[in-house]
This record gives C-alpha cells, sequence and structure tokens, in this order.
C-alpha cells in the first residue's frame, strides 16, 4: 500500500519500522514503476540536495514522483525528502528540485548551530489530517543545515523557531513536507506516521 523510495540518500529501514510500529505495512522500492501501483508514497532522505536530484533523475524516478502526485497519491517527504519538493536549493549553488512547490531551499543562519540538530517545538498555523492527535508545540527531532522557504504561505501547515522561523511542515492536497524525522521522534512522530497511513488507506477506499 505504502511505498517509500530507495535513491541512494538515507536510512530507509528506520521510517519503514515507524510505520510498522503504527500497523502499516511500507515496502522499500527502487524502481519507478512500483509507484505505479502504490497507494501511497514516502521520499525520505539525509544529504544533499543536488546528488539526491541527480540519483532521482537518473533513475527516472523523477518524473514517477509527479505522475503519483498528479494521480492524487498522499506523498510525504521528509527531512531532504520535503526539501526536493521545492523548485531550488542554495545548497553548493543553485541546484534545481522536482518544482512540486514554488520556493527554495536556504541555509540556517549563521547566528545558531549549524546543523539544527535535536528536539526542538514545532507550532502549528494551521489544521491539518497529518497532525490529528498531535498537541500544538509538540517536540520533534530536527537534523538539518538548510530550510524550504515557500513562495506561497498558504501551504505552510506548521512552523519551528531555531535562528529564524522555518516552515517544519507544508502541505497541499494530497502532498506534505516535514523537516524532522518522525522516526526519531517518539509518540508524536510515530502518531505522523499513523496519520499519514490513514491518509493513504481513505483515499484508497474512495478510489475504489
Amino acid at each position: 500500500m505504502i511505498v517509500i523510495i530507495d535513491y541512494g540518500m538515507g536510512n530507509l529501514r528506520s521510517v519503514q519500522k515507524g510505520f510498522a510500529k503504527v500497523g502499516w505495512e511500507a515496502g522499500i522500492v527502487s524502481e519507478p514503476e512500483a509507484l505505479e501501483a502504490a497507494r501511497g508514497v514516502v521520499l525520505p532522505g539525509v544529504g544533499a540536495f543536488a546528488d539526491a536530484m541527480r540519483n532521482l533523475r537518473d533513475m527516472g524516478m523523477d518524473l514517477a514522483i509527479r505522475r503519483a502526485i498528479d494521480a492524487g497519491k498522499p506523498f510525504l517527504g521528509i527531512c531532504l525528502g520535503q526539501q526536493l519538493l521545492f523548485e531550488s536549493s542554495e545548497e553548493w549553488g543553485r541546484s534545481r528540485g522536482l518544482g512540486v512547490f514554488r520556493g527554495t531551499n536556504r541555509r540556517l543562519p549563521e547566528s545558531v548551530k549549524v546543523p539544527h540538530m535535536g528536539w526542538n517545538e514545532m507550532e502549528i498555523r494551521r489544521p491539518s489530517p497529518i497532525f490529528a492527535g498531535i498537541p500544538d508545540r509538540a517536540r520533534f527531532y530536527f537534523v538539518h543545515s538548510y530550510h524550504v522557504q515557500p513562495v506561497d504561505d498558504e501551504i505552510i501547515l506548521a512552523e519551528t523557531e531555531y535562528g529564524v522561523r522555518f516552515a517544519s511542515v507544508v502541505g497541499r492536497g494530497n502532498v506534505f513536507g516535514i523537516q524532522f524525522h518522525p522516526e526519531k521522534s517518539s509518540g508524536f512522530g510515530l502518531q505522523i506516521l499513523r496519520n499519514f497511513g490513514k491518509l493513504v488507506k481513505d483515499a484508497s477506499i474512495s478510489g475504489d
């Protein structure tokens, strides 16, 4: 039902185990064709933006991701996976992203220790089913040096403060992006994965 994209960037098994803990089966796939049969898609990732996009393009996964999103399948980008949903990144020069959302990725300010590593609050700005059972200002685990800067303010679902106020959760329609690592964020992080699994299930029922 849910597939996790393996494109050589990050620890996929921990995300897979997180879904298993909350009762959702998730398979790890590296073939673009696997997204066609999937009901929900997860793009995790840790590492450099340009390398990640190069891997996705070389695999043909960039086009498969756009087809899955255009088909209305629930999609979740985690950490680097959230950043890749945007048009570009300033990391090591300017690199082009998937362009699902308008905006870019910028480095966190030099006034704070970079990378941002550890627990921090998430302030909910807009209600969303991805937040079911999660209180405002719940704490999640972050590891990142860059943050997304959306052009469209209305896609910002939650924000976090770390030297700058940045979008820690974005979403529109069937697409969500989160900057923190839900699989490392204890109970509330697992609740995010549980909520995404329910969105996939509900979308599957309505589509049958």
